[in-house]
């Protein structure tokens, strides 16, 4: 089997959120080709789109054209050799996540099996949280939807803190115990700073929801940077688990992390770290040294077939603004049932671009 043909597009797409009026994402959308027939899809998000279509069809495509798909691991040696040999991240790595993910896409499809089962198959179900993806300052109106998802089934919830202007830890730790009294405390319940807050203000946020007897599951890439010696500092004078890796690039990015005990939880993304290629070494080595692997970053539908591959795979994040824009532009994707989601037998990704919808949403610039 050959590579025939790599493209790769953009696509804004309006996101039908709870309290999210014009929300909307911009992902990017790889098809691989092959000459029997097959046909792999691959995905990446929000982090420099554009630029990682334009790097996937002009550098990557003449590259990858004419290799055997099923090589996942020699094609990605190849990409990394030729075009990144000093390990840089940002667009190489989100550029080659969308390729390797749609590589094991058809890998799937040529064998008849899912990408969960070829990755390891150590379970077709697992654990989901929901993530609130909006920075809603009302906390009656943030507690609302909380509450509500909780109805739906959810018992694992996340909402950002340190996002928007009026964002500070007191807003903040008002903003997250109004969630904690309406759900209770049986709920799991996680925090994420998207980067956005110093080593003092991270810590003052834990210590203010300490001392309200808050429970954490997890505070999530807490300071600026994702600086493995800030967040060092900041676990060894907190009792909330630090997480970290979503958004990272390399298993060298993720190393440092792990070597300078800066997280308890590790968070590969396949559709930034690398691909499943990539995902796969960061799993190993977090499992190695013990720490917890949870998905964050979004994109379910690809994550959970690595989650549920490995044994380590704990939790699948279900962002309510990327989870509703994969729901538009797949058709019938699965979804979680009150707490987990199994994943369909379907060999590959088991998922169906619709088309209909994807023209309707491809970016004006990028119709070629």
């Amino acid at each position: 089997m050959e590579i025939t043909s790599v493209r790769a597009s953009t696509y804004t797409v309006p996101a039908d959120v709870p309290g999210g009026d014009d929300v909307e994402d911009t992902i990017v959308f790889v098809t691989v080709e092959t000459d029997e027939g097959i046909t792999g899809y691959g995905e990446t998000g929000y982090l420099y789109p554009e630029a990682t279509a334009s790097f996937v069809n002009e550098q990557i495509a003449p590259l990858v054209t004419g290799r055997n798909p099923i090589e996942t691991e020699r094609v990605w040696d190849r990409l990394y050799r030729e075009l990144n040999p000093r390990a840089q991240t940002g667009t190489w790595s989100t550029a080659v996540s969308a390729v390797d993910i749609a590589l094991w896409d058809i890998k799937g499809k040529a064998y008849d099996e899912p990408v969960w089962r070829l990755l390891g198959g150590a379970s077709e179900t697992v654990p989901v949280y929901h993530t609130i993806g909006r920075a809603i300052r009302d906390e009656e109106r943030l507690a609302e939807i909380a509450s509500d998802l909780v109805s739906d089934g959810a018992d694992r919830i996340k909402i950002v803190v340190g996002k928007g202007e009026w964002a500070t830890p007191r807003i903040d730790a008002e903003r997250v115990t109004a969630v904690r009294d309406a759900i209770g405390d049986d709920i799991g319940l996680a925090i994420d700073a998207n980067y956005l807050y110093s080593v003092d203000e991270a810590l003052e946020l834990c210590n203010r929801l300490e001392s309200a007897s808050v429970s954490l599951s997890w505070f999530e890439e807490p300071v600026y940077g994702n600086d493995a010696s800030l967040l060092a500092d900041l676990r060894s004078r907190t009792r909330v688990p630090i997480a970290a890796g979503q958004n990272e690039g390399h298993r060298f990015r993720h190393r440092e992390l792990i070597e300078n005990g800066a997280v308890d939880i590790s968070m590969p993304n396949a559709c930034f770290v690398g691909g499943f290629t990539e995902a796969t070494s960061v799993a190993g080595m977090a499992d190695a040294f013990n720490l917890r692997l949870v998905h964050g970053g979004g994109w379910p539908f690809q994550n959970a077939h690595l989650y549920t591959g490995l044994a380590a795979g704990n939790l699948v994040e279900f962002h309510d603004i990327v989870w509703s824009v994969g729901n538009e532009i797949y058709e019938s994707p699965p979804q979680p049932s009150g707490g987990s989601i199994t994943l369909p037998e379907e060999p590959g990704l088991g998922i169906t671009p619709d088309w209909d919808v994807l023209d309707k949403h491809r970016d004006g610039n990028d119709r070629s």
